[in-house]
C-alpha cells in the first residue's frame, strides 16, 4: 500500500480496516518487519480517517 492509495473518504469501512490490521498482526506473529510496520501505519491512518467519516455521517 502506498501513500498515493490514501484518499479522503476511505472506501473501506473502519471495521474492514480493523480486520486487516488484526490479520497483519496475526500473520506477523506479533513482531512487525519494517515492511509490515509501514503497511500497519498506512492501515492505521486509513482506519482513523474511516472512523472520523463514520462519526460525521452518524451526526
Amino acid at each position: 500500500m502506498s501513500p498515493d492509495h490514501l484518499t479522503p473518504g476511505s472506501v473501506r469501512s473502519a471495521t474492514a480496516l480493523n480486520e486487516q490490521i488484526r490479520a497483519l498482526w496475526i500473520r506477523a506473529g506479533g513482531f512487525l518487519s519494517a515492511q509490515d510496520r509501514a503497511a500497519y501505519e498506512l492501515l492505521l491512518v486509513e482506519w482513523a480517517a474511516a472512523v472520523r467519516d463514520e462519526i460525521v455521517e452518524a451526526a
